[in-house]
């Protein structure tokens, strides 16, 4: 798989319209490492990703063909009889996982997977109308479509999900056709790209799709065949949001069950992106909205998308995001809440946090800024992990921060785009170990891993070892083909140096927000073949080590790990009185399994004294926090007791019972 990619690319130049000519558009100045140049090797995520490829992405595929998913394309094709079955989204939990599925066959090639995936794209092609629709909840029956999917093509486009649907059909197809080289999903896509950039465009139809997506996959439709108009027609659904349509959305009566649509805001469709302040509405469409922005103002070089995107990030990590990185606050739908507004009984949908890890990894690209990384790293252990059993075959929807005793992850879900979100982002994780910026290599995430880039035109080896995040050693090792001068940039994580978050949100209650490192013992330190580096001057939060790197350079980082307690701004009113617990990039909970059987009797004072053993036996392995607290009574009497903390992201794989982050003090 790996060998065949750089001819896949030759392959597409000879087969592939030839792109219009076009002035070359300026790109992201950091580039990923591509996920077909990494393997991870041990540690943490190996674990994880062989799961997600041998359990998670089986039981997803089971899943969809046992709830009529894959035969509705069977329908829609004349090959079934039958009305269309289900929620108008849900082609996408389809075409997600084939997205899962492809990206895993780069880690680790797969002949009954890759054959699996040809199968069920020879259904999905034959559903395709002649002119590139591809819309099943329509297409079984045009005469009766679905709840919410208008009466003709189009006609309900805030609601429908129909260019929802096909983005990520288009997305899903180019994993498919980077993976193995095969045109068979990557030709549906282009067809329906087409029609929709004749159908879209400002001498067409002037419209926004209710659910953002299509922006995303149009962008990278134009990376894989170079034809700008792809890029245009993302940019053109952008500048749509806030402005008069060609047909005015429909009105539904109060009491409906699309009521909500009415709402300009929800679907982010009240202001022009440019002039927002603010992040409002669905927190998943948001993400996704922010990440098109994001590449707009990187790939088109538009400084209003720029300044946008900036604000934006500022809003959202200084009053709308959780401690563990979830998003989307009002418990009773997806969408963000007022300012500081963060109830504990959180939405924290699983896809916005997946939405969230699309959007932190491309404001890194575009400025280089570790920060970025600091709220990456803390939704991937903590909102985003949450999400999946350690098993790998049940799921949270939602991810709250306290639970009463009555959540439970489900196996699947009648709206089920969380678990192959969660799917495709754990395939896509070796891509987000390591970027390039010219000569100048990053080592963005700790993960024990080997990657294969080139540098100053020679072929260089990277490699890591590591127990992160249980351990803060990582050992990296720099193999170049000769001798050859670059920076090496290696991250110091904002945890490392005494700040919680990038912004005031939460602080380490030792250290005050930029204190930088809380206590000698617990600076970083790094050498470079065996000689101590000063870390006392940082850049954008990477140390650079910049030299001739020679075959078998070692550069070693050790970051202490202590246990610290984190509190939140003020002005979150439901966390005032109560602090959580952190070590490393993991937050940490109480469970009523380790606590008596209740937790929201339970006290722990600021600067007690927190205990970490790695326990081999427990949750499949975790460091495990202790501390002496106490259990207050209904009374108002405390008694002494042994507090037992867990990583939140392994919370209820023990059957039910009560579960909280924040603890009062």
């Amino acid at each position: 798989m790996r060998s065949a990619f750089p001819a896949i690319i030759v392959v597409l130049a000879a087969t592939v319209a030839p792109a219009r000519p076009q002035p070359t558009p300026s790109d992201y100045p950091i580039k990923a490492v591509p996920l077909a140049d990494v393997h991870v090797t041990n540690g943490f995520w190996q674990r994880r990703l062989e799961t997600n490829r041998a359990v998670t992405i089986p039981h997803i595929m089971r899943e969809n063909k046992e709830t009529g998913r894959i035969v509705n394309f069977m329908k829609a094709a004349g090959k079934e009889p039958g009305e269309y079955q289900g929620q108008r989204y849900n082609d996408t939990d389809v075409y997600k996982v084939i997205e899962a599925a492809s990206d895993s066959l780069v880690e680790r090639p797969d002949p009954a997977l890759e054959k699996k995936l040809d199968d069920l794209i020879a259904i999905i092609a034959a559903a395709q109308q002649p002119d590139g629709y591809l819309y099943n909840p329509r297409d079984v029956d045009p005469n009766n479509p679905a709840p919410g999917a208008g009466p003709e093509r189009w006609s309900y486009l805030h609601t429908s999900h129909e260019l929802y649907d096909m983005g990520h059909m288009i997305e899903a197809a180019v994993a498919h056709y980077r993976a193995t080289g095969k045109r068979t999903l990557f030709g549906v896509a282009i067809k329906a790209a087409d029609l929709i950039c004749r159908v879209f465009g400002p001498d067409a139809r002037h419209d926004a799709p209710g659910h953002e997506e299509i922006e995303l996959a149009l962008v990278k439709l134009y990376r894989v065949t170079g034809d700008r108009k792809y890029l245009d027609q993302a940019k053109f659904f952008l500048d749509q949001r806030g402005r008069p349509h060609t047909v005015p959305p429909v009105q539904f009566p109060q009491g409906n069950r699309f009521f909500m649509y009415n709402d300009l805001s929800y679907r982010q469709d009240q202001t022009p992106v440019v002039d927002e302040t603010r992040a409002v509405g669905h927190a998943v469409r948001a993400m996704y909205l922010l990440s098109g922005m994001t590449d707009v103002a990187a790939l088109l070089g538009d400084t209003a998308f720029g300044h946008a995107v900036d604000r934006l990030w500022q809003d959202v990590t200084s009053k709308r995001i959780y401690v563990t990185g979830g998003l989307g606050s009002n418990y009773r739908t997806e969408a963000f809440g007022d300012d500081y507004q963060l109830p504990n009984r959180a939405y924290a949908e699983t896809c916005a946090s997946v939405g969230g890890l699309l959007w932190y990894h491309r404001m890194f690209l575009r400025e280089g800024d570790a920060s970025y990384l600091d709220v990456f790293e803390r939704t991937l252990y903590n909102g985003y992990l949450s999400g999946v059993s350690l098993a790998g075959d049940t799921f949270f929807y939602q991810n709250p921060l306290e639970s009463d005793g009555t959540r439970v992850r489900q196996a699947y879900f009648d709206v089920a785009c969380c678990p192959a979100n969660l799917a495709r982002l754990m395939a896509q994780l070796p891509g987000l170990v390591y970027a390039q910026r010219d000569r100048e290599v990053y080592v963005r995430l700790f993960v024990g891993s080997e990657a294969t880039l080139e540098v100053g035109g020679v072929k260089t080896a990277i490699a890591q070892q590591t127990d992160y995040p249980w351990s803060g050693d990582v050992n990296i090792r720099v193999d170049p083909a000769k001798p050859v001068e670059f920076t090496l940039a290696v991250r110091i994580p904002g945890w490392a140096r005494g700040q919680a978050m990038p912004t005031d949100l939460y602080r380490f209650a030792t250290s005050p927000v930029g204190a930088g490192f809380s206590r000698p013992d617990s600076r970083p330190s790094l050498t470079v073949n065996g000689h101590p580096l000063d870390l006392g001057t940082l850049t954008k939060g990477f140390v650079r080590i910049t030299r001739r790197w020679q075959k078998g350079d070692r550069v070693e980082l050790t970051l202490p790990m202590p246990v610290r307690q984190v509190v939140a701004n003020d002005q979150v009113a439901a966390d005032r009185g109560k602090a959580a617990i952190e070590r490393g990039p993991v937050v940490y909970a109480v469970e009523a399994a380790d606590n008596g059987g209740k937790v929201t009797d339970l006290r722990l004072s600021l600067g007690a004294s927190l205990e970490a053993a790695f326990k081999p036996d427990l949750l499949d392995g975790v460091v495990e926090v202790t501390a002496k607290g106490e259990a207050v009574g209904e009374d108002g009497k405390a008694e002494p007791r042994t507090i037992v903390a867990v990583p939140y992201f392994a919370w209820a794989n023990r059957g039910k019972g009560q579960m909280a982050v924040w603890i009062q003090y």
